[in-house]
């Protein structure tokens, strides 16, 4: 981007209906020059711009291959996310980025991942998935986990469906508060840590969602052997301006936007013990 601060022009190739209230946009920059040059890492976010809205930030969730093409699954929550739901293929909007540090996936290379998520905090590692499944040749066994509080908030059933039918992918779900026909695990996703069999030795955890789910699967993922700096996460914060000016994302003495949103666990977990941060 020509300046951190000025949005540039995209186009919505394409909306996507995910579930009630959760959609996708499939953004290209108009400019051919700058739609050719602009790169990112899975884990980064931008800022996208409604105009006489306002502006927020969405996790990139499409591969750095996808022709540049820009996708973000957006959950309609707010004034600006609300006001998004609302735009349709051929519209135009702003955007400012990539921002942030994305998934370590290179050091990943020839390990285990274990991909941990939940509630409807899944969009960071969405990226990271694909960008593995683009990638298969350079990456061990992709263990896909995702815990909801009641089985009816699970989105995205066919996707896991998909993925768990794919080689060397496996795909554990679990609700604590499951319907009738809920074919998954009861329960947290710590306790299906075991069923599957992660190797503490060669494995690399990321981790997004809720902060309590990963504070408790980091801490059961280092009582049964992980290193500690295998572990990522993926923080959220009041980011509005994504370059570490305003200090509405900052977390102790660090900025989400600028040395996150992604840190390993001995990064943060400290400052996530300390209520209020």
């Amino acid at each position: 981007m020509d300046s951190p601060r000025l949005p540039q022009s995209v186009e919505v190739v394409e909306r996507i209906e995910e579930s009630s209230g959760i959609f996708t946009l499939r953004l290209r920059l108009c400019d051919p020059a700058q739609h050719a040059a602009y790169s990112f890492s899975p884990g980064q976010f931008n800022m996208l711009y409604l105009p006489e809205v306002g502006e927020v930030p969405i996790s990139i969730v499409s591969d750095p291959m996808d022709e540049h093409m820009m996708d973000h699954t957006i959950r309609a929550v707010g004034r600006v996310t609300n006001g998004l739901k609302a735009v349709k293929a051929g519209d135009r909007l702003g955007l400012r980025g990539p921002y942030g540090r994305g998934w370590p996936l290179l050091e990943a290379e020839g390990r285990e991942v274990a991909v941990i998520t939940g509630g409807l905090g899944c969009a960071p590692v969405v990226a990271a998935i694909n960008y593995i499944l683009r990638r298969r040749e350079h990456y061990g066994r992709l263990v896909i986990m995702q815990g909801v509080r009641h089985s009816d908030d699970l989105i995205w059933r066919e996707r896991y469906n998909a993925w768990a039918r794919l080689d060397n992918v496996d795909v554990y779900l679990a609700a604590s508060q499951p319907s009738a026909d809920w074919p998954w695990h009861t329960g947290r996703i710590p306790e299906l840590f075991d069923s599957a069999g992660l190797d503490a030795e060669s494995s690399m955890a990321v981790m997004c969602g809720p902060e309590g789910m990963m504070k408790a699967s980091a801490e059961a993922l280092i009582a049964r052997g992980h290193a500690p700096d295998s572990l990522y996460v993926s923080l959220e914060r009041n980011m509005q301006c994504g370059v570490g000016r305003c200090g509405h994302c900052q977390l102790g003495p660090k900025f989400i936007c600028k040395q996150g949103p992604v840190f390993a666990w001995p990064e943060v977990a400290g400052l996530l013990a300390q209520k209020g941060l």
